[in-house]
């Protein structure tokens, strides 16, 4: 049978002239045949959903540990939330939603079991051989460490997802070759090296939107998972001004919602403001810079997708809130250092006798490495473990487990 392009979507749409066009990708660093049936970017997206990367998150935290109860977010159900935020975003902007939802699926790819902490914890023990970054962590994953297909390790994906993965917060390096934000990571270095990012650049627009997603995602599914958990309470939100006009919005067309749908229409409201936020400013940015294509975009000097001045003083005042409320709560920071104990034991265990590492590709492929190569071996390892995982582990190992609760 031979299929019809021409009478498929296949990967096509409206796109506006500074979208990124999937026919004119700059391709991958192993050379493949093109799908029949969906562009680049599709195949792209779709490799990612297909990763056992992609299926841990379910068992990774987000902010609330697994035990705490199965109605918080884990680090799965957020990316989902970020790709749909992610995607609206493009298609309001005729953006490339495929590369926009890819670059969203994958960007949290490098976290470790049980959040930050345990990304804080690998950092440290790592420290002394390059430390540890949640992103490169990712690009190492699609790169290197997923081994599912014949010709090549990783997934082999475009040079565009790849440089929205990486850059998708901005660039890595000044045009004189200095940090943005410190140190580049080695292991982006190092890649750059064979298949160059262009780290001083900024990253085309679908892989802004998915940054921006990001922060519009987080920033409300805390809240409503913090009110969930007790931590929040109503009258807490009322410290944020933006939050307080949401709710009066919400009282005075609802004056007797129950608590759980009148968090609900507090939420959908913050993401709905917050995206006419984003498209606003976005639209405002490209009618100044006028790019005519996606190079454009990235020699512009500044982010087109991101906040107004004044609801990016929203997003510090909630943060703050989150912070102060949530994130650095005794009973948060004390199950941070269950969780911080069991990531530093088990990384000590495996650098003393990598046999305990259960798996013959991980056991194996150890042998005879230096010291620094041993510790980021063991640091992958590590890395890809869920939560659940990491605590089963400790109790196989060690005669205390602490408890994260």
């Amino acid at each position: 049978m031979t299929i019809d392009k021409s009478a498929l979507g296949f990967g096509s749409g409206d796109r506006a002239v500074f979208a990124t066009n999937p026919w004119k990708s700059r391709g991958r660093l192993f050379p493949e045949d093109g799908s029949l049936t969906r562009s680049d970017f599709q195949r792209d997206r779709d490799r990612i959903v297909h990763t056992t990367a992609f299926r841990r998150l379910k068992h990774k935290t987000q902010v609330f540990i697994g035990p705490d109860g199965d109605h918080y977010r884990t680090r799965l159900t957020h990316t989902i939330e970020v790709a749909q935020i992610g995607r609206a975003l493009a298609r309001a902007l005729k953006l490339d939603e495929d590369l926009a939802e890819g670059v969203a699926l994958v960007h949290d790819f490098g976290h470790t079991p049980f959040g930050h902490t345990g990304e804080d914890a690998l950092h440290e023990v790592l420290e002394p051989y390059g430390g540890f970054d949640h992103n490169a962590q990712s690009l190492r994953i699609v790169t290197k460490l997923e081994r599912r297909y014949a010709d090549f390790d990783g997934l082999n994906l475009t040079w565009e997802m790849l440089e929205g993965l990486v850059k998708h917060n901005g660039p890595l390096l000044t045009k004189a070759g200095e940090g943005t934000r410190g140190s580049v990571p080695q292991p982006i270095l190092d890649y750059c090296e064979i298949h160059d990012l262009e780290l001083a650049s900024y990253a085309g627009l679908e892989a802004q939107v998915a940054a921006i997603a990001d922060d519009i995602a987080y920033n409300t599914h805390d809240i409503d998972d913090g009110l969930r958990s007790g931590y929040l309470t109503f009258e807490m939100l009322e410290d944020v001004p933006f939050l307080a006009g949401l709710m009066k919005e919400v009282r005075d067309r609802y004056p007797h919602l129950d608590d759980d749908r009148f968090t609900h229409e507090i939420m959908r409201r913050q993401i709905t403001r917050m995206v006419e936020d984003v498209i606003g400013v976005a639209q405002d940015r490209l009618n100044m810079v006028k790019p005519q294509s996606v190079e454009d975009v990235r020699a512009a000097s500044m982010t087109i997708a991101t906040f107004s001045d004044a609801m990016a003083e929203t997003d510090k005042q909630i943060k703050k809130l989150l912070f102060s409320r949530i994130y650095r709560h005794p009973d948060i920071m004390r199950i941070r250092a269950a969780a911080a104990e069991i990531v530093t034991d088990l990384f000590n265990a495996y650098m003393a006798d990598p046999t305990l590492m259960k798996s013959h590709y991980w056991v194996n492929h150890i042998s005879g490495l230096n010291d620094g190569a041993k510790a980021r071996h063991v640091g992958d390892y590590l890395a890809g473990m869920t939560d659940t995982y990491a605590v089963r582990v400790h109790r196989e190992l060690f005669d205390r487990t602490p408890e994260l609760r």
